[in-house]
């Protein structure tokens, strides 16, 4: 679609988020066309002064802030909440993730800004949501994922749990944000209606279990941890290699025919252990000692050639840096770039969705703090604010 026919052009954002869920959702809506302004203190985002940083500015703001407009206010000054209820008055949406509580003292809660306008959308995230006995627990992600099930089931088979590589409960909390704010204005344009939407880390970790609820909820077992292999499919893990490890996906009984013919074990599916899915689970073990007689022998790269002959999905993996140079994320054009005031451009990683073949993201870079007040505050009191 050509420009200004983004989905949410037209769209205002009052963005009181901080540090990383709530930023990434409303950088999200950014990238979609939606005019985000973000509301700092006087010092900024604490994101601001987290490493790694280049000529002082730092990266997670860089790349969580795409598209957005800066204003610093300071909300322990009656007229800082009052600048800040008046500018919120002008959106249609607004997103929070201050502690449980800590935006309605501040007259910037739910009640308080809809009163003024009944149809804003209103979101908070937080770590435990707005009701429940742990709902002013701390919303760290390293203690959302401990709660959630997911570390649990993370890690290597007879090891101890294991927390995922990357902040998910606060990324998916902001995914789940912004998911939930597109269905309120959908709403809203066929209704009229605002709403208000509390979305939880905890909760939204707690739904990308499927396997492990599938597990527990229907088959009664506790999911127990099996390291780099699939719980319920097998062959479908990582196994050893000459050099490293490759990625093998046995998706169904006709390829693992293929599969133990290009091993040299031609017509084990007729035995009992390894006829079926389950039974090839069950029997892991000696599957996986068949498996890597062949696979430990020859060197990935080798591995990969001659799996992706047979059909069989495979992958050898991949370092950041490698899968930031891939020509599958060349080709797909995932890391982007923009222009910042001050550093010129950088590189930015947008939404990663294709709307009619094109990939929307922002086209300004973070804003340094308290850079739009001007533009913002001054066409709601009338002159130019520092």
């Amino acid at each position: 679609m050509a420009e200004g026919n983004r989905p949410l052009e037209g769209i205002r954002v009052f963005d009181m988020t901080r540090v990383l869920a709530g930023p990434y959702c409303t950088a999200l809506l950014a990238d979609l066309g939606a005019e985000v302004i973000k509301l700092e203190p006087p010092g900024g985002d604490d994101y601001r002064h987290v490493g790694p940083f280049r000529d002082g500015e730092s990266a997670l703001f860089l790349l969580t802030n795409r598209g957005k407009q800066s204003i610093a206010v300071d909300l322990k000054r009656e007229a800082g909440r009052k600048l800040a209820q008046d500018v919120a008055a002008t959106c249609d949406v607004a997103v929070e993730n201050f502690r449980p509580g800590v935006a309605a003292k501040l007259g910037l809660g739910p009640d308080d800004l809809r009163s003024r306008r009944p149809d804003t959308v209103y979101a908070s995230i937080s770590g435990f949501g707005q009701t429940g006995p742990w709902t002013g627990l701390p919303a760290y992600d390293l203690v959302v994922q401990a709660l959630s099930g997911l570390m649990a089931v993370t890690g290597e088979e007879g090891g101890q749990p294991l927390k995922v590589g990357e902040s998910f409960g606060d990324l998916v909390a902001g995914l789940f944000a912004s998911w939930a704010i597109l269905a309120a204005l959908l709403r809203r344009a066929r209704t009229g209606e605002g709403a208000v939407i509390d979305v939880a880390m905890h909760d939204a970790l707690f739904a990308l279990l499927p396997t492990a609820h599938a597990q527990y909820l229907y088959a009664g077992q506790e999911p127990r941890r099996v390291g780099n292999r699939h719980p319920l499919s097998t062959p479908f893990g990582c196994y050893r290699a000459a050099d490293g490890l490759v990625a093998v996906a046995v998706l169904n009984d006709r390829q693992f025919a293929a599969f133990a013919a290009l091993i040299g074990a031609a017509g084990i599916e007729a035995d009992a252990r390894f006829a079926t899915d389950a039974a090839r689970t069950l029997n892991e073990p000696a599957l996986r000692r068949m498996i890597e007689a062949w696979t430990g022998t020859r060197a990935t790269g080798d591995l990969v050639a001659a799996l992706s002959a047979a059909h069989i999905p495979c992958a050898p993996i991949r370092s950041v840096a490698e899968a930031v140079h891939s020509p599958q994320t060349q080709a797909r054009g995932l890391v982007g770039e923009v222009v910042h005031p001050t550093l010129g451009p950088v590189p930015v990683v947008g939404q990663p969705v294709r709307f009619d073949g094109e990939k929307w993201q922002s086209d300004r870079a973070a804003p340094r703090l308290g850079a739009d007040a001007d533009a913002v505050l001054g066409a709601i009191s009338g002159k130019a604010v520092t």
